[in-house]
């Protein structure tokens, strides 16, 4: 299966440069040069990952995020020019599962979308033995369906992050078992190192 990657840039040799990376790693590439193009792409195409600057015309990457993250869960790279904490704090938070500040390495970039695209595939893959079946999964008060992506308490819905949800789904599926937290950061972020503590 070829996994088709959005890249929303408005920087034409940066587009080329992913482009040209991705594609040779196999990759179909649709690429935006605005946020409002971006959405558009995502309604038409089956989309696996978005890459997103954030100073985009139109429609900033902050927005496009959000509004992504209210019709889809796919894993979404932020790339961006804004290197400050609170920036990086603030993609996260509505929703992007990692942020990349330039200049960059184009093969660290490509390592990071392998990764994103491993664990979000990896844990939703829904052809294991043990998920033929099993979409929901019922743990005391919570349920959670693995079909809508969403988590329930008492009938009522959670707001999840990603990451959150991620980490829950890990749990539900395996009650009672205990997990070490490299296994948890491995699943979150497909790998573990000790400053991650």
């Amino acid at each position: 299966m070829s996994y088709k990657i959005l890249v929303a840039e408005d920087d034409d040799s940066i587009v080329d440069l992913l482009k040209l990376y991705l594609e040779n790693e196999g990759y179909g590439v649709y690429a935006a040069s605005d946020g409002l193009q971006a959405l558009k792409i995502l309604e038409s195409n089956r989309i696996d990952l978005a890459v997103l600057d954030i100073m985009m015309p139109k429609l900033n990457g902050y927005e496009v995020t959000k509004r992504i993250r209210n019709i889809s869960n796919i894993p979404i790279l932020i790339l961006s020019a804004k290197n400050l904490d609170s920036d990086k704090i603030i993609g996260l938070e509505l929703g992007a599962d990692d942020y990349l500040t330039k200049p960059f390495n184009p093969l660290e970039i490509i390592a990071r979308v392998k990764a994103a695209l491993r664990r979000y595939y990896k844990l939703n893959d829904n052809t294991g033995k043990e998920n033929i079946a099993a979409t929901k999964f019922k743990v005391g008060e919570l349920e959670l369906d693995t079909e809508r992506l969403e988590l329930l308490k008492n009938g009522k819905e959670i707001a999840l992050t990603p990451t959150e949800y991620r980490i829950i789904a890990l749990l539900m599926k395996a009650p009672g078992r205990v997990y070490t937290k490299a296994q948890i950061y491995e699943t979150i972020s497909g790998e573990y190192f000790e400053s991650d503590d």
